[in-house]
């Protein structure tokens, strides 16, 4: 991968969960390992979410879910990815999960779930990783 590429990485908190804190910390940090954020705000819906990271180009999405309602908000955004032709865009996802689902969500196509307590450095080194899997795909 080029040194001087900037992947694009979406960041947004789906649904009314008002606390966007955590979202922001590993924002800046994502911005301080070197990749480009595009953050959407809050209470952003599924739609909105994936219409942004169209628009957007993005190598990689990020969400955060404090709220509970996780299972319901990424089955809709793993919908739409799909409709949409964006399969080859990883997604992770932050926040308050019970472990009983992230298997769930990982077979739903969520390549990443970070509970509390995740380090900043495992969140950006796995971001880097899908990259750079990503472009390797795209470049095949």
């Amino acid at each position: 991968m080029d040194q001087a590429y900037k992947p694009r990485i979406l960041v947004g908190k789906p649904g009314l969960d008002g606390h966007d804190r955590g979202v922001k910390v590993v924002a800046r940090a994502l911005r301080d390992a070197g990749m480009e954020v595009i953050y959407t705000g809050l209470r952003q819906t599924p739609e909105m979410i994936v219409e942004a990271a169209l628009q957007e180009d993005v190598d990689a999405i990020g969400l955060s879910i404090l709220s509970g309602a996780h299972m319901a908000l990424m089955t809709r955004i793993m919908e739409l990815i799909k409709e949409n032709e964006m399969t080859d865009i990883p997604v992770f996802l932050g926040g308050i999960v019970p472990n009983e689902d992230v298997l769930e969500l990982q077979a739903i196509g969520v390549k990443g779930v970070f509970g509390p307590g995740a380090g900043l450095e495992q969140i950006t080194s796995f971001v880097w990783d899908e990259v750079k899997e990503k472009l390797a795909r795209d470049n095949a």
